[in-house]
């Protein structure tokens, strides 16, 4: 029994990162988008987002972030596979995040 439990658990850990959030792009995404798509930001750290940007304008590059009060390279590291500054249509060459 305990080897079934450990498989099972096993599996939720390998399946964990595929539910672990979606793209956004940080530059138009609402502080509800922001903080569902983004692990370890809640609604006080998407409206920090959402301030940063219409103060300091568009953010370039996804470690920009770190420049938001209460976002630290970690979570910017949790999340780099789904944060998007740029449109997904870049024309080609350009990387969109």
């Amino acid at each position: 029994m305990n080897v079934l439990k450990a498989l099972l658990l096993a599996a939720v850990l390998v399946a964990a990162p595929a539910f672990a959030g979606h793209p956004v792009n940080v530059n138009t995404a609402t502080v509800e988008q922001l903080a569902e798509a983004l692990d370890g930001v809640g609604q006080s750290k998407a409206q920090a987002i959402v301030e940063y940007r219409e103060q300091h304008g568009a953010f370039q590059h996804p470690d920009e972030l770190v420049n938001v009060k209460g976002i630290g390279l970690r979570t910017v590291d949790r999340n780099r596979d789904f944060i998007r500054v740029a449109d997904a249509e870049a024309p080609s060459g350009e990387d969109s995040r």
